[in-house]
């Protein structure tokens, strides 16, 4: 799963960025301090490896992995050449969704961009530059596929679609809320990879004192949550400035630091099940001496598609899956256990995998 992170300068982009990843991308209190895109992955916490791990005493330990590409604070005309974010704009074009991080905290000590705190008019500000940037790939489509309009039929089909698409952002509204009309369409808007076509994860920056009730009390986070719930997108909460303080703090540090504000979630939690939910992702499980692995799917995936991850031998030459529930593998003790108590099951190509399954795959080819 790769993340691309946007946002104003100064509303604690780049600060969440470095908690996320110990990464150290360089943050201060003045736009434009991150000047080249900074890419970070991190490891999906996950304890069932930990648990299936000791169990088999597995060589290594493979989880599931998220890749975060961090780019320089837009500001209001970015795709006109102010500033420096446009230019690493293309970074997250290969991204599965934007993480949006909207200031939602009063300091006089670090300044806004705009002079006040706003989140829907930085919402607005970041969209519409995204729109901009997302004409400005149209264009150089329309560009090419005009010059073949005139003895091409499939041509002159994705140039009328292009007028139309183009005409709908530019009255401001977002890709992912045009509605195509077949199958040719949704292939075109497929291929454009647009920035607005993404799903999008809000996380509203609050401060420390706000993180206890989940941000219920801050009007900024109140406003940011109800855009979210119109857009079909999701919100998280989290003070950036706290993540990063707990980067530095060994596991067990951190459990009681949360422990000790009434949190229960970090940041990194709460935006992996933001993102998950989101993009309607699950995780199996696979489990042995030489290794432990959790592998990441889409929700509705059946078994040899599944087994396609780990292989495309594994998918050509599927035969059957033996599968369990993670809680009953566990509680079993293993395979051979749950064997005996008639857990275990033998699954065929019409499987649909759950989150959890902790499957083995039967194959020949």
């Amino acid at each position: 799963m790769k993340l691309g992170i946007v946002g104003l300068p100064n509303v604690g982009k780049s600060t969440l960025f470095n908690s996320l990843t110990k990464a150290g991308a360089e943050s201060a209190n003045y736009p434009f301090c991150t000047i080249d895109p900074n890419v970070g992955v991190v490891a999906v916490p996950d304890e069932r490896l930990d648990k299936l791990a000791e169990m088999y005493h597995s060589k290594k330990v493979v989880p599931a992995v998220i890749e975060f590409v961090d780019i320089a604070g837009l500001v209001k005309g970015a795709s006109k050449g102010e500033g420096l974010g446009n230019q690493f704009l293309g970074n997250i074009r290969e991204t599965d969704a934007i993480i949006h991080v909207v200031r939602c905290f009063e300091d006089s000590n670090i300044v806004h961009v705009d002079g006040s705190i706003d989140p829907l008019r930085d919402i607005e500000t970041i969209n519409i530059e995204l729109i901009f940037s997302d004409i400005e790939v149209l264009d150089r489509r329309f560009a090419k596929q005009k010059k073949l309009a005139n003895n091409n039929k499939e041509a002159a089909k994705e140039v009328a679609f292009i007028e139309k698409l183009k005409a709908f952002l530019e009255e401001g509204n977002l890709a992912k809320n045009y509605e195509c009309r077949d199958d040719d369409e949704k292939a075109f808007m497929n291929e454009y990879n647009l920035l607005t076509s993404k799903p999008v994860i809000y996380a509203a920056n609050v401060a420390e004192d706000d993180m206890a009730d989940d941000g219920q009390s801050n009007e900024f986070v109140a406003k940011v949550r109800k855009y979210a719930s119109e857009t079909a997108s999701e919100v998280f909460v989290v003070c950036a400035q706290m993540e990063q303080e707990m980067s530095e703090l060994e596991e067990e540090e951190k459990a009681a630091f949360l422990e000790d504000l009434g949190v229960t979630s970090s940041g990194l939690d709460k935006l992996i099940a933001a993102s998950y939910e989101l993009l309607g992702l699950i995780s199996f499980l696979t489990a042995g001496e030489k290794e432990t692995r959790a592998w990441t799917i889409t929700k509705g995936t059946k078994a040899p598609q599944a087994a396609g991850k780990i292989h495309s031998d594994f998918e050509r030459g599927f035969i059957c899956a033996e599968v369990i529930n993670y809680k009953d593998f566990i509680e079993c003790g293993g395979y051979s256990q749950a064997r005996e108590k008639g857990l275990l099951r033998l699954e065929g190509k019409e499987y649909v995998m759950q989150d959890g399954d902790v499957v083995e795959f039967r194959f020949n080819v």
